[in-house]
């Protein structure tokens, strides 16, 4: 490990580690605009320049200079200082004069690097160059007149998201930024590319000319779109949730987040419930409060109740509902409500044991029924991490452009019972083999995966002595692995409620169900849009959306992680879990609790892993299930950007569905 002085400071840094790393480990702030930590180095702004000894009398790019041994580096020296001066000069030479109309303004790294390292005027009087504006698609709106070329976007384009559709074209003052042909960049991470741009050039389409960063509110809480627990933070004005931006949790999303974790937020203002809802004579017809739950509580359900929650409800709600149903005698509680009904009686057998983060250092992995880059973007760039040092990935299911290298083993799960030589001798060498099992194979593969699993042994303890779990279910729904732990699951999934015939059944959020099958049951929807739920219910009553409430959630690695409420819900909705605190009076059986933090209170007492945030780890005791795979792959996702209600109710994401799912042009007016 290298050791060197930064301005007077001994600081001892990793091998490897570069001048720039080094001076940060002394506390040392170094200007920069394409550094980047988690991109590799190009060296381009020159911003990063500092004074080395031994070497050259002249000053050099840090983030490009390995550290060694007796180095001394010198960030604040007139050397330093006048160079730092001359490259932000340059920077700005054909720079425009945009900040009172550019998106960035309030949040931008050249705004606040040429103040603190730049000359307070220029020597240049030169006509500036102007850039044609380049088409992206929907998400990124692009002013390529400011672009300085530090080339993140590229590189993000090309080692993070595998989609290697941005690069440059022209060389030296004509080189220009753009994607492929001028087309929609079609990554579900391309919303990213805006966080990484330093300038004004590449920023949000939706969320253009909306608002200053320092007009908005900011609160933590975490992504409902998918299973991976984004952490957030979402930025409001108002009643509005105007964007939502990624928070850096190093364990769960890093710095990313997928577009539609971005912009589904303009989903939330738009065909909402904000009032009750009665059906009479066929037609939902406005109703109060009171006349709502008369209605529920004239039908006299008893125990024949029932209660299907949705993909992205929280701990919370699920918690007041059973315990709701259970006042009343039942325990019909079903969460898969697009049918899955896989064994449960093990959470290890179902959770993603490796953790998010651990899959990199996966070195053989299987997915097993898993459009990984549709259902969780973000553990598809894990993977790719794990490729880059060296691990092999083969996958059953029909085919589809994962971004990397993938060897296809066929569509049917019976491949499981005996794998073809390159997998089997990739699985018997590996140190550390993963599977990682999908929503579209759990119900002909989940025993035939454990069965692999236990024959390969990815389940062990390595050379170093720690604990390594390759098994993984992949869910892709928020609420699963929560619902899960909190006991929603029959034997024989919503087949049962459906054959218990219950005269009452609440649909809580729950969009994806086959109705049909419940025609004669009498249907109350406990929802924020009025969407598929809320056109067949007989009574509806309006909720609250994630952001609109403290909640708990877990994700597919068994997580637990609470956000906070960013705006309150609109008109007469209420939080979720008060709307059936406050329907029990009505029905004769109070729940015992008043406010969130008793019926957290009691929610840790039913199951003890909800008490408190952090990583839950499961016993591994795996069922024994028959472990016959058989059964085509079809993947439960056709549509990545219209998965939820929020995301049908976007426009941006059914722009987004629209021009990168099924392929419509759009065309663009001349600006």
């Amino acid at each position: 490990m290298p050791k060197l002085k930064v301005d007077g400071i001994e600081v001892e840094v990793p091998a490897g580690a570069t001048v720039l790393q080094a001076c940060e480990a002394a506390g040392k702030e170094i200007p920069r605009f394409c550094y980047h930590e988690r991109l590799s180095i190009a060296g381009n702004c020159r911003m990063c320049l500092v004074e080395v000894k031994p070497g050259p009398p002249k000053p050099q790019a840090s983030c490009a200079l390995p550290a060694a041994d007796n180095q001394e580096v010198f960030t604040t020296t007139p050397m330093v200082k006048n160079a730092r001066e001359g490259m932000m000069e340059f920077l700005l030479i054909n720079h425009p004069l945009d900040c009172p109309i550019c998106d960035q303004g309030g949040e931008c790294d050249l705004q606040d690097q040429s103040i603190a390292y730049g000359r307070g005027h220029s020597r240049y009087t030169e006509n500036k160059r102007a850039v044609t504006e380049k088409y992206m698609g929907p998400i990124v709106k692009t002013v390529m007149t400011r672009c300085i070329q530090c080339t993140r976007c590229i590189r993000f384009a090309e080692e993070v998201a595998g989609v290697e559709e941005i690069g440059a074209i022209g060389r030296g003052e004509d080189m220009q930024i753009t994607s492929y042909l001028e087309g929609a960049v079609t990554s579900e991470l391309s919303g990213n590319v805006v966080d990484l741009c330093p300038v004004g050039a590449l920023t949000s389409k939706p969320y253009a000319f909306e608002a200053r960063p320092w007009e908005l509110k900011k609160t933590l809480t975490i992504d409902v779109m998918d299973a991976v627990g984004t952490n957030i933070r979402l930025d409001s004005r108002g009643h509005q949730v105007l964007r939502a931006l990624p928070v850096i949790n190093e364990d769960v999303n890093e710095e990313w987040a997928s577009d539609k974790t971005r912009h589904a937020v303009d989903g939330l203002v738009r065909r909402r419930l904000d009032r009750p809802f009665v059906r009479r004579d066929g037609k939902l017809v406005e109703a109060t409060w009171d006349e709502a739950f008369a209605a529920i509580a004239d039908l006299k359900a008893g125990k024949s109740v029932a209660a299907v929650h949705g993909d992205l409800l929280d701990c919370e709600t699920m918690f007041a509902a059973k315990a709701l149903l259970a006042s009343m005698g039942s325990t019909l509680l079903e969460g898969r409500q697009t049918g899955m009904d896989y064994d449960t009686s093990s959470m290890a057998a179902v959770n993603f044991n490796t953790t998010i983060a651990g899959a990199e250092r996966a070195d053989a992995i299987l997915l097993v029924g898993t459009n990984l880059r549709w259902e969780a973007p973000l553990v598809n760039t894990r993977i790719r991490k794990a490729i880059k040092r060296g691990a092999k990935v083969f996958a059953i299911g029909p085919e589809v452009d994962l971004t990397y290298k993938v060897t296809w083993l066929g569509n049917d799960l019976s491949v499981l019972a005996k794998l073809p030589k390159p997998a089997m001798d990739a699985f018997k060498e590996a140190e550390r083999p993963m599977v990682i099992v999908g929503g579209a194979a759990l119900k002909g593969g989940h025993g035939a995966a454990l069965k692999l699993a236990k024959a390969y042994n990815v389940v062990r303890t390595l050379a170093d002595g720690s604990a390594w779990n390759g098994f993984n279910v992949l869910h892709f729904s928020a609420a699963r692995n929560g619902g899960l732990m909190l006991g929603w699951a029959q034997p024989g999934g919503i087949a049962d409620v459906a054959a218990a015939k219950p005269k009452l059944v609440f649909f809580l959020g729950a969009d994806e169900v086959d109705f049909s099958k419940f025609d004669n049951s009498f249907k109350v929807y406990i929802g924020h849009h009025g969407d598929k739920g809320a056109a067949v219910a007989d009574v509806v009553l309006p909720g609250a959306s994630y952001a609109e409430k403290s909640g708990t959630w877990v994700n597919l690695e068994g997580r637990v992680q609470r956000g906070e409420r960013a705006v309150f819900p609109p008109g007469d909705a209420r939080e979720d879990w008060t709307i059936l605190r406050a329907l029990s009076e009505k029905l004769g059986t109070v729940l015992p609790f008043d406010t969130i933090e008793e019926l957290r209170a009691a929610m840790a007492l039913d199951c003890p892993d909800l008490a408190t945030t952090g990583l839950v780890t499961f016993p591994w005791n795996p069922p024994a299930i028959d472990a016959k795979g058989e059964g085509e792959v079809t993947y439960p996702i056709k549509d990545f950007y219209l998965t939820n209600a929020i995301c049908r109710a976007s426009p941006t994401m059914q722009r987004c569905s629209a021009e990168l799912v099924h392929g419509q042009a759009f065309a663009e007016a001349a600006e």
